[in-house]
């Protein structure tokens, strides 16, 4: 067995170990080399990524990225190579590269219905603490516009009020980490499939009241990275029109399925908004957590 960091080039076989773990456990899930990008964005590839292969390619893959005092894992084992300690090593070090970082927690992403991960979460000390959704929606025709709800198209003038509002958004969402405005923007910009025709907002006067931020080429057609509604404009259906106005541009160009991913426990119940408007569960990802001693 083989193990070394792997790098942008290593993106289609990783992608391809992922998909067959998602299937594994009933997932359909489409990967490709624009989410590996996001999810591996702020990860130093070099020091903390590991890539196992035998004589059939890649067998397991992981990677870890710190911010402020949490560590967040990420790992999956390929089907044919479970069973063979992999999954455990993984865990041994990603909590040696974060705890070099110095985090004072660790969260474990896995795959729901993943039973023998949470068996090794639980035995290493780890709680289950969260659950995200992976939602999606097959489009049959471009769906309706909300009536009396104005969409205005994004401008980069808008990039540091769009931020804002995002952020104000956010800011009550569980482990919601801030990020400079300079930061975010620059990984904004510099994503293969940065579309800002993608991005929407909703005003009221000069406010920036709710804001809609998607991406093509995710997921196998369109995916919504954020749907967001400052608090004092809530319960008046922004973030309804401006999801289906997303719906709308994604099925004109072609793209009739769109996913996104949504806290299962979120406190503004997104997850019912998005069922309400059609889309429908199609995987979860759990979230373990430790405390560093």
């Amino acid at each position: 067995m083989n193990v070394r960091p792997f790098g942008e080039e290593d993106f289609p076989a990783i992608a391809r170990l992922l998909e067959e773990d998602e299937l594994t456990y009933g997932h359909p899930t489409e990967i490709g080399v624009n989410e590996l990008g996001e999810w591996t964005g702020t990860t130093d590839l070099a020091n903390d990524s590991w890539l196992f292969e035998d004589g059939d390619g890649a067998a397991a893959v992981g990677w870890v990225f710190p911010r402020d005092d949490l560590g967040t894992a990420i790992g999956a084992v390929h089907p044919r190579a479970k069973g063979r300690g992999l999954g455990a090593e993984l865990v041994d070090r990603s909590e040696a590269a974060l705890r070099r970082h110095g985090a004072a927690r660790i969260h474990q992403i896995t795959l729901g219905g993943d039973m023998a991960a949470d068996e090794l979460m639980r035995g290493r000390g780890y709680m289950r603490v969260r659950s995200f959704y992976e939602m999606a929606i097959q489009l049959d025709a471009a769906p309706d516009p909300v009536a009396g709800v104005a969409i205005d198209p994004f401008s980069e003038a808008d990039a540091q009020a769009f931020y804002d509002a995002l952020e104000e958004a956010f800011h009550d969402h569980w482990e919601h980490h801030t990020t400079s405005f300079e930061e975010w923007w620059e990984r904004q910009r510099s994503k293969p499939n940065y579309d800002p025709s993608l991005w929407y907002l909703v005003r009221d006067g000069a406010e920036i009241a709710a804001v809609a931020r998607s991406e093509a080429g995710r997921n196998g057609g369109g995916y919504v990275g954020h749907v967001g509604v400052r608090r004092p404009w809530r319960g008046r259906g922004y973030a309804k029109a401006l999801l289906l106005h997303t719906f709308r541009v994604f099925y004109e160009r072609g793209l009739p399925r769109v996913t996104l991913g949504v806290d299962a426990e979120n406190p503004t119940g997104a997850t019912h908004l998005y069922e309400r408007v059609g889309m429908h569960v199609e995987s979860e990802n759990v979230v373990y957590e430790k405390v560093c001693a």
